[in-house]
Order: structure tokens, then C-alpha cells, then sequence
């Protein structure tokens, strides 16, 4: 009986150490944990900074744009008590954080398999849109893009071919009886010109996006497309607006369904890059690139009222995925001044998106080349055409004033 008490008495003091010895191990193992942990998000965040020059919506900017407000009240309310919401919808749970490192490190979401094939799969990536530039009405609305849903554009050759056309000068005319104020502009009288040359270059990529008030008997945003009425005529405005200010320009209302074998609309940027391509061959002056499109918001977003005037408002669009994309969006940057200086409201700002097709919006073709957005699903032609003229007015002033092309 001695003997077993005296084990017993030797046991528990070794039971005691080996318990002590399992906690400050844990203890260790956890602190040592969390210093990886944030030493890990501190490389990531520098990393992601050295690249940002080159991708700005995979920078730390952009996750931010991303991560929802409840993610920083919660993590406010590790500090403050008061501030704490539900635990069971508590953001730094182990889900909720394994979730975000994960997508931190891979871009990718488990609870969402799509991203998993997106990049492989044309128009199921994902767009990320990074605020770059605000205007005085940059909310936290970005741009949208749905495209169209299946069968909706026509491919039977409706609208014709469509072509290149140089020194547009005839300008739209304007149906709508009820706004009288907007007869076209007579022609300026003899601004200073481009030396003969045509250094503006304007397109649509997807040229047949439309306004439903200038559609008959369509209702649904998703169907506002058209081969005859559509943002094509919009970029025709901006080009002949562009002659009048004494800009060189050539316009391209080229119908990618009607002409392209086999047409894929999520291969649209495909198409107008051989566009850009033929462009430029045969006027080997331009310079100056602009991609006109139609956002897929409602008309509370896209519409501001300026003078007693409404304007479709403008989205200034930078391929994420270029790694020369400071310089489009300084370009941008300088036509966002400038029309805002003249027409405060009227451009939403510019914005990184790396969605769609390759996510550079043929904007490597040159540092000059921009996408623009003019209205939404429920703007008027009446209300685009005001716009491309405010546009085109700025335009005119970066290219003669800022970019310096000699007119002599």
C-alpha cells in the first residue's frame, strides 16, 4: 500500500507538468500562428501592391471595394462590445475567415464553383470593379453589364454589314417632337483642324446594344437590343461633333452579328479589334480610340439633369488586365476633368473592370484607347446625343490642349 501511494504521489505532480507543458505548447503554437497569420497579409498586401501598377483589381484597393461593410463593423466589434452583431453571422468565424484568406490568395470562391472554370469559360468571369476616378455623382453604383440573353440578337444580317466611314458629316436627326431645344448644332465656322488628318477613331463593340424608349413594344431590359436603333448611332453623333470641334475623325458602324461566322457575343472585343486594326491601316493618322457602349443600369442611375436638361451619364471603362492601364485612365482622366468642369454631374468617373473577354478591352492596342458608357437601358437617344456633344467638346480640348496635336 506504501509503495502505491507513493506512485500515485509521484503521478500527479508529472501528470501536472506534462498539462502545463501541453498548454504553453498550444499557447506557442497559437501565438506563433497568428504572427504567421499577419505576417502573411502584410507580404500579400505589399505584394499586391508592386503589382497594382499592373492589375489595379487585384490590388488590396480593389478587395476592399469587395468586402462587405458588415466585415468591417465586425471587425470593429472585436475591440468595441457594443458594436457587436450575431455571432452565428459573425464575419471572423473559421469559415468566414478560411473564405476570405482562400480568396485572398487564389481569387477564387468556394461557396461559388463558377469561379473555379470562369476564366476558362467565356462571360462567367467574374467582373470586379475598382473605383478609379470619382465624379461628383459616383455613388456606390458601378457600371453594369448583363449582355443579351439568348437569342436576342438577331444574326440573319438585319441592319446590314455596316462599315469604316471617314469625315461623318450629316448629323442624326432627333425624333422627339416634345424636345424641340435640341435641333442639331449648325456646323462651327471654321474651326481649327487636324492638318486634313482623322486621329479620332470611334467604334462600338457591341453595337447593337439599345434604349428601350426607342424600342417599340419592349419592355424588358434584357432585350434592348437592336441592329438598327442602337448606341451605334450615338458613336455616329460623337464622331460628327468631333469634325465640328475640328477633330479628324472616322467612324466604324460595323454589325458584328451580321458579319461575323458563327457569332459569339462574348467574343465581341475579338471582332473590334480587327476593326481597330483595318482602322488604322487605312488612316495611318488616328490616334485617339473610343469604344462607345450602353450601361445596363435603370435610368435613376444613368440620367442627370444639368440646365434644365437631361443627359445620359458617361462611365469611363479601364481594362483591368492591361499592364499599361495608368496610361488609359490618365487619358481618361483628362476627359473626365474636363467635361465635369463643363457639365458638373454628367460623368460618373472611371472605373477598372477585368470581366469580360480578356479584361484589357483592346486597350493595349494604344494608351489612347478608352471605353466609354453613355446611358443606360432607359435613357433616350435625345439624351445620349446631348451627351456625345458635351463629350465631344471635351475630346476636342484634351487632344488640341493637353495632347498637344498639331493642328498646322
Amino acid at each position: 500500500m506504501k509503495w502505491k501511494s507513493v506512485t500515485l504521489h509521484m503521478n500527479k505532480p508529472r501528470k501536472i507538468g506534462q498539462d502545463l507543458y501541453v498548454y504553453f505548447r498550444v499557447m506557442s503554437m497559437l501565438m506563433l500562428g497568428g504572427v504567421l497569420f499577419f505576417a502573411a497579409l502584410g507580404l500579400l498586401g505589399y505584394g499586391q501592391t508592386k503589382i497594382a501598377n499592373t492589375t489595379p483589381t487585384s490590388s488590396m484597393k480593389g478587395l476592399a471595394s469587395a468586402v462587405s461593410s458588415q466585415f468591417f463593423m465586425d471587425m470593429l466589434g472585436m475591440e468595441m462590445p457594443y458594436v457587436q452583431t450575431d455571432r452565428s453571422t459573425f464575419t471572423f468565424s473559421q469559415s468566414n475567415v478560411s473564405s476570405f484568406l482562400f480568396s485572398l490568395v487564389t481569387d477564387l470562391n468556394w461557396k461559388d464553383p463558377k469561379t473555379f472554370i470562369a476564366r476558362e469559360v467565356p462571360g462567367m468571369s467574374q467582373d470586379r470593379i475598382v473605383v478609379l476616378r470619382k465624379g461628383l455623382q459616383t455613388g456606390e453604383d458601378g457600371p453594369e453589364d448583363y449582355g443579351p440573353k439568348a437569342d436576342v440578337i438577331p444574326k440573319n444580317g438585319e441592319g446590314g454589314e455596316g462599315s469604316i466611314t471617314a469625315n461623318p458629316t450629316a448629323p442624326p436627326e432627333v425624333s422627339e417632337p416634345t424636345q424641340p431645344e435640341s435641333k442639331p448644332l449648325p456646323p462651327v465656322a471654321q474651326p481649327p483642324r487636324t492638318a486634313g488628318r482623322n486621329v479620332a477613331f470611334v467604334y462600338q463593340s457591341h453595337n447593337q446594344e439599345s434604349y428601350l424608349p426607342e424600342l417599340q413594344g419592349v419592355k424588358d431590359p434584357d432585350k434592348a437590343y437592336d441592329p438598327q436603333t442602337n448606341v451605334t448611332k450615338v458613336g455616329l453623333r460623337l464622331a460628327q461633333k468631333l469634325e465640328q470641334e475640328g477633330i479628324g475623325a472616322v467612324h466604324s458602324d460595323k454589325n458584328y452579328p451580321a458579319i461575323e461566322k458563327g457569332f459569339n457575343y462574348y467574343y465581341s472585343y475579338k471582332y473590334s479589334l480587327k476593326t481597330l486594326q483595318e482602322a488604322s491601316t487605312s488612316h495611318p493618322d488616328l490616334k485617339f480610340y473610343f469604344d462607345i457602349h450602353r450601361d445596363s443600369q435603370r435610368r435613376e442611375k444613368t440620367t442627370v439633369r444639368i440646365n434644365g436638361k437631361d443627359y445620359a451619364q458617361i462611365y469611363f471603362i479601364i481594362g483591368g488586365k492591361n499592364p499599361n492601364w495608368k496610361e488609359n485612365e490618365q487619358f481618361a482622366s483628362q476627359i473626365h476633368q474636363t467635361v465635369e468642369a463643363k457639365f458638373p454631374g454628367i460623368s460618373k468617373g472611371s472605373f477598372a473592370k477585368a470581366g469580360e473577354g480578356n479584361g484589357v478591352y483592346n486597350q493595349t492596342f494604344s494608351a489612347n484607347n478608352i471605353l466609354v458608357e453613355i446611358g443606360g437601358v432607359d435613357n433616350t437617344l435625345e439624351e445620349c446625343y446631348r451627351t456625345a456633344d458635351a463629350l465631344a467638346a471635351a475630346i476636342s480640348e484634351v487632344i488640341l490642349n493637353v495632347r498637344k496635336v498639331n493642328v498646322q
